[in-house]
C-alpha cells in the first residue's frame, strides 16, 4: 500500500492557471483576500447530446485539497517572476486549506446548469482551486458517462476497459480506468488501477505472444499449459475461421480438457466481428465447447456495439479501447467554475455573470440541490436548484418552472425528496469519507435505475428537468434587471 499512500501525498498545487496566482496576489494588495465567496462547478451540455452524465473524481478532489501546500521550490518560483509582493509569499509559506466544500456524491446522475461541486472560503483560497476541481471532475465524469453508454448498448454483456496505450496521461488512463468501473465496466486492462483502486485487471495474450512461436498452434499450446484453468486465446493473428478456431478447438482437446479444465474462451479483434463470431459460435459449438465464450475487441464504441447486436453477432464481451478512455466522440465535458455569491459583514450577496448567451448566465447564491422521485415509481422526476437553507415540503404539492421558459409549470403531487450535496470540508477539514470503488459503482447502477428509459435512450433523448425554485428565480431575475 506504499504505492497508494505516494499517490495521496502527491502535491499538485501548483497545478493551477497563472492567473488564480495573479489574482491572488491582487487580492492581498487590494486587502480582500479573506472576503468570503461561494463558487459552483456546473456544466452546460451533456456529452454527445445525451440524457445525463455521471459524477465523477470526487476521492481525487479530496486528495487534491488535502495536501494543498507550498514548498521552498514553489516559493522560488514566485520570486524569480518579480511580480509577487512578500504578503502574498508569506501567505503561501503558511498555508492552510480553510474552505467549506460541498459535492454531489460520485455515481450520482447528473445534469447541466446544477451546481455539482460549491466551494466556500476566503476568495484567495476558493479561486486558486479552480483548475484542480475543474480538471479532476471533468475528465472523470466524462469517462464515466462515456463507459455507462457503452455498457447499456452492451445489453448485460460484459465490457472491460481496454484504454491504457491510448490514454492521453498516465494519470488519464489509470483514473480514466477508474471512472469507467464507476460507470459500469467488470474491469480494466490497466495493472497499476487494479493495484491502487482494487479495480479487477483482466487481459490475456497480445498477437506478440503468437508471433513469438514457430506457430499458432505452439502459441496456443504454450499459453494453454501456461494458464489451463484460466485459458483465452486470441484467434485473429492469421486467419480467425481457417487457422484460429481450429487450433483453439485442438489446444482445448489436447491440453485443457485432460487436466479436468474447460476453456474460458477466445478473443477477436479485428475483421468483419458479426459475421466472425457467428461462424465462430458454430464451430465451437460443434465441438462440443458451447461454454466457451467469445470476446470482441477492436475500435468498439456504444454505436458499433448495438449494431452488432442488433445483426446477430455472438458476442459475450467486449474489450473497449481507445473510444472509451479518450471519449472520442466529445471529448470535452465543459465544466465551470464561477463566482456566485460573497459574505458582506454576515450577509451572503448573491453575483451573477451575465452573457449575450444565455446558456452561459449563472445562476446566483448559496444553492442546494433537491431530486425529486415519484413515489409509486421512484423513479426521479425532476431537479430543483434551491437556496441552501430552503426546504421542499413533500406533504403538499410542489409546483416546477422551467427556468427560461418560465411560463412552462407542472404541479408535483406524491413524490419524496433527497438533497443532492453532501458536505465534504468544513473549514478545510474533512468531513466525508469516499466509500470503496465498489459502492460507488453499485450506487451509480441503483441511481440509474431511476431514470426514466426515455432519458437513457442515445438518441434524442427527454430533457431531464432542472429547475430553479421561485426563490432562487426571483433573486436571479432581480439581478437581471439591475444589471440591464
Amino acid at each position: 500500500m506504499d504505492n497508494v499512500n505516494s499517490i495521496k501525498r502527491r502535491n499538485l498545487s501548483m497545478l493551477a492557471d497563472f492567473y488564480e496566482f495573479t489574482m491572488a496576489n491582487g487580492f492581498i494588495i487590494n486587502n480582500i483576500a479573506n472576503e468570503i465567496a461561494y463558487f459552483d462547478m456546473f456544466f452546460r451540455l451533456i456529452p454527445e447530446d445525451g440524457g445525463y452524465a455521471i459524477m465523477s473524481g470526487i476521492e481525487q478532489m479530496i486528495e487534491y485539497l488535502n495536501n494543498l501546500k507550498f514548498t521552498d521550490e514553489d516559493i522560488d518560483y514566485f520570486k524569480s517572476r518579480n511580480m509577487f509582493c512578500d504578503e502574498f509569499l508569506d501567505y503561501l509559506k503558511s498555508f492552510k486549506f480553510q474552505c467549506d466544500v460541498w459535492a454531489i456524491p460520485e455515481g450520482t446522475p447528473i445534469f447541466p446548469h446544477e451546481p455539482i461541486v460549491i466551494v466556500r472560503g476566503p476568495i484567495i483560497q476558493a479561486q486558486l482551486v479552480e483548475t484542480m476541481i475543474l480538471l479532476t471532475i471533468n475528465h472523470q465524469s466524462l469517462i464515466a458517462t462515456k463507459a455507462n453508454r457503452i455498457v447499456r448498448a452492451a445489453n448485460g454483456r460484459p465490457v472491460t476497459e481496454f484504454g491504457s496505450r491510448r490514454a492521453h496521461s498516465y494519470d488519464s488512463a489509470t483514473l480514466g480506468a477508474r471512472a469507467a468501473y464507476i460507470g459500469g465496466c467488470i474491469g480494466t486492462a490497466n495493472t497499476i488501477s487494479d493495484r491502487d483502486y482494487g479495480i479487477p485487471a483482466l487481459g490475456t495474450m497480445a498477437h506478440s505472444w503468437v508471433q513469438m512461436f514457430p506457430s499458432e498452434l505452439d502459441a496456443f499450446r504454450a499459453y494453454a499449459r501456461t494458464y489451463p484453468d484460466n485459458c483465452y486465446l486470441l484467434v485473429d493473428t492469421y486467419n480467425v475461421l481457417r487457422d484460429g478456431i481450429p487450433n483453439a478447438i485442438r489446444v482445448f482437446n489436447e491440453e485443457i480438457i485432460p487436466k479436468g479444465f474447460r476453456p474460458k474462451g477466445i478473443r477477436i479483434d479485428s475483421g468483419d466481428l458479426a459475421y466472425l463470431s457467428k461462424e465462430a459460435r458454430k464451430m465451437l459449438d460443434d465441438a462440443g465447447f458451447n461454454d466457451c465464450t467469445i470476446m470482441a475487441s477492436s475500435g468498439l464504441d456504444e454505436y458499433i456495439i448495438r449494431d452488432l447486436l442488433t445483426q446477430g453477432a455472438c458476442i459475450d464481451s467486449f474489450g473497449v479501447g481507445e473510444r472509451l478512455i479518450t471519449s472520442k466522440d466529445e471529448p470535452v465535458f465543459g465544466g465551470v467554475y464561477k463566482l456566485t455569491a460573497v459574505e458582506r459583514e454576515g450577509e451572503i450577496v448573491p453575483k451573477i455573470k451575465i452573457s449575450a448567451n444565455v446558456g452561459k448566465i449563472t445562476t446566483p447564491g448559496f444553492k442546494q440541490v433537491y431530486r425529486l422521485f415519484d413515489n409509486y415509481t421512484n423513479k426521479a422526476i425532476a431537479d430543483v436548484v434551491t437556496e441552501h437553507d430552503e426546504e421542499i415540503d413533500s406533504t403538499k404539492p410542489y409546483e416546477i418552472f422551467h427556468p427560461l421558459f418560465t411560463w412552462k409549470r407542472k404541479t408535483i403531487k406524491n413524490f419524496y425528496t433527497k438533497k443532492l450535496l453532501v458536505k465534504i470540508f468544513d473549514k478545510g477539514k474533512q468531513v466525508y469519507e469516499s466509500p470503496n470503488i465498489n459502492k460507488i459503482r453499485e450506487y451509480c447502477k441503483d441511481e440509474l435505475d431511476t431514470l426514466w428509459d426515455e432519458v437513457t435512450r442515445f438518441e434524442n433523448p427527454h430533457e431531464y428537468f432542472v429547475d430553479l425554485s421561485q426563490s432562487i428565480w426571483d433573486v436571479k431575475s432581480k439581478l437581471l434587471k439591475e444589471n440591464q
